[in-house]
């Protein structure tokens, strides 16, 4: 079997080394639109070999490791696939995505979402466990053909993901109070602090909870402000959450009342009975 990929940045070039693992995958090649992306994955072994975008469309399972509007606009362009072709996307948000498959390759795709990542992004970035004992969430399953379902599962299987299924909607909406709405807490406490705290203030004094708290914000402004852009009212709505939770904090310190905080923060710690 040969896989192809395209986008060779953290979750591509990840991906490719994971699939080097799975004996019945005989090649895996990438494509990438930035030259020194590809230069990358080549040094870094991510891929066998960099093709061109006909020979990628020849692979027997093609992974779309791009934005979510690259995605939509790859697809549209994939009309004259086998039809025993693969192509799983790894968009972080799926509904768009579902909503824009070209009805004749419907059954050639499976909307993927992997949940695992790191703030740093490119070939250099790539891992080769970053996969491993991750949750995929495999989006609207009963539309993609029974050959793409299983070529799907197998795969995820074998490089040790966890496997759940959900409605693109509905994982929409999850997603961007569990992944969305921490990446735009991120951005704006570094910029509250940067706006602050001069930079040598800040290398100083910053411990732990902080370093905690800031990292997601070195994620790629790039990627994060198109699912932003595509989970739109979704992370509004979280937002909205969240801040209606910050401003019950503020009244709380505001009025003294160290009692309502501290059972206000106990509440919080039963995050820690789920998680």
């Amino acid at each position: 079997m040969v896989a192809g990929i395209v986008g060779l940045g953290l979750m591509g070039g990840s991906m490719g080394l994971a699939l080097k693992s799975i004996p019945h995958i005989n090649r895996v090649v990438g494509y990438d639109h930035n030259p020194t992306h590809c230069d990358e994955a080549l040094k870094h072994h991510l891929v066998d070999e960099i093709v061109s975008w006909e020979q990628i469309k020849q692979s027997d399972v093609i992974f779309l490791a791009i934005p979510v509007e690259g995605i939509i606009k790859v697809l549209e362009g994939f009309t004259d696939l086998s039809p025993e072709c693969t192509i799983i996307d790894l968009g972080s948000t799926k509904e768009k995505i579902v909503e824009n498959i070209p009805p004749q390759i419907r059954h050639n795709v499976v909307a993927a979402h992997p949940m695992t990542g790191t703030e740093k992004f490119g070939p250099s970035a790539a891992l080769p466990d970053l996969y491993r004992d991750k949750i995929v969430v495999l989006c609207n399953l009963d539309e993609s053909g029974e050959h793409q379902r299983k070529t799907a599962w197998s795969l995820f299987e074998a490089i040790g993901m966890k496997i759940v299924t959900m409605d693109a909607k509905e994982h929409d909406r999850h997603a961007a109070y569990i992944s969305h709405l921490p990446h735009a807490i991120s951005y704006s406490l570094a910029n509250a602090v940067m706006a602050q705290e001069d930079a040598k203030n800040i290398l100083i004094l910053a411990a732990g909870g902080f370093r905690d708290m800031s990292r997601l914000a070195k994620s790629s402004p790039i990627m994060w402000e198109e699912i932003f852009k595509q989970n739109r009212s979704n992370l509004l709505e979280a937002m909205d959450h969240f801040e209606e939770e910050l401003k019950r904090c503020r009244k709380l310190i505001t009025d003294g009342d160290w009692d309502g905080l501290r059972r206000w923060m106990e509440d919080a710690n039963k995050l820690h009975d789920i998680l």
